[in-house]
């Protein structure tokens, strides 16, 4: 996949995210926040299941991995962000 795939792929799962989460509305400027989270744990989930041997580049388990821990970081993120405000 490479990073370029990775930096895409947050950030369709972090506007994904912030689109489904039921407190999106309560989040004041939550949606940039959603965007940076999701490349950031798509980028997080690549590093460290590259380093522990996971998965190599462009395998199969790749994709579902970083796509699940980056809707995680965005859905937390934007939860944490309504609370706030």
């Amino acid at each position: 996949m490479g990073w370029p795939g990775i930096v895409i792929l947050g950030l369709v799962v972090g506007c994904a995210g912030w689109w489904l989460h039921p407190l999106r509305r309560a989040a004041r400027h939550g949606f940039a926040l959603a965007v940076v989270a999701g490349v950031l744990g798509a980028a997080l989930a690549n590093a460290a299941g590259s380093a522990t041997g996971l998965f190599y580049d462009g395998e199969l388990l790749q994709w579902p991995l970083c796509t699940a821990i980056a809707l995680v970081f965005a859905g937390v993120c934007v939860a944490l962000r309504a609370r706030r405000t």
